[in-house]
């Protein structure tokens, strides 16, 4: 019943105070359509409990970001939240012998941002946004962290 509320006055315009008003950002990086939407969910979750937040609660997923442009308006949405690092939806684990990182919504991974020495390949990993300089960390999936939803 919630889901359905919830889409209903999202498609309505409004939304419960508990639930982040949903971003339209500019532009129409390779890998993304126009009618993607991003919030930014400021509720400590493990990598797991996130996507499964943005699923029931928005049919969505963890955020996938396809360029640049996009990485940064991200970057700024965390930030008029005062998030450091959300989490977003890549994983780097081994497959097959040899390690990659890949977007769980399976869309192509054709944009990287990550920092200097990551991702780590010792064990599967999740992947963060900074805010402070819009770099992606890996970090062990069951820390508790804000996450972007898209949808």
């Amino acid at each position: 019943m919630w889901p359905r509320l919830l889409l209903t006055l999202a498609l309505l315009g409004t939304v419960p105070a508990s639930h982040p008003a949903p971003h339209h950002l500019q532009g129409v990086p390779a890998g993304e359509t126009t009618q993607l939407r991003y919030t930014m969910v400021n509720k400590l979750r493990t990598y797991s409990g996130a996507q499964r937040y943005c699923q029931d609660v928005y049919r969505g997923q963890l955020v996938s970001v396809h360029s640049s442009a996009r990485n940064e308006e991200l970057q700024k949405l965390a930030q008029t939240y005062n998030i450091i690092s959300p989490w977003i939806g890549a994983v780097t684990s081994c497959r097959g012998g040899k390690w990659e990182s890949y977007w769980e919504d399976s869309s192509p991974w054709n944009y990287a941002n990550w920092a200097p020495t990551y991702p780590v390949h010792i064990v599967t990993t999740c992947t963060t946004l900074s805010t402070r300089d819009g770099l992606w960390r890996s970090h062990f999936c069951f820390q508790l962290r804000p996450f972007i939803c898209q949808y």
